[in-house]
């Protein structure tokens, strides 16, 4: 199994950032893929961004693209989500999620574990 916690969420006005972090612990070796997904009030789950455990390859939602970043630490487990120039729309709890192969990185049913979110307010 693979436990995942993150961190960093917060209360931001528009314009500001946020860097969130998602630490992998437990038999991280499954690991291929990680994922970040967000779930705002009354909406469904969707697709942030990816990046691939081995070559660090990075993918992103047109919503977010320019203006989040994902990054990993190999050594530490870790996957960071750096989030700037945030909207009010981006409001939502984040969740990171792992994945034990490549696949399509923007189906969150494929992923097989997740963290248990964490909550990012953009005030207007």
């Amino acid at each position: 199994q693979v436990q995942l916690v993150e961190s960093g969420g917060g209360l931001v006005q528009a314009g500001g950032s946020l860097r969130l972090s998602c630490a992998a612990s437990g038999r991280t070796f499954l690991m291929n893929a990680m994922g970040w997904f967000r779930q705002a009030p009354g909406k469904e789950r969707e697709f942030v961004g990816a990046i691939t455990w081995s070559r660090g390859n990075t993918y992103y939602a047109d919503s977010v693209k320019g203006r989040f970043t994902i990054s990993r630490d190999n050594a530490k487990n870790t996957v960071v989500l750096q989030m700037n120039s945030l909207k009010p729309e981006d409001t939502a709890v984040y969740y990171c999620g792992a994945r034990v192969d490549i696949g399509t990185l923007d189906r969150g049913y494929e992923y097989a574990y997740w963290g248990q979110g964490t909550q990012v307010t953009v005030s207007s």
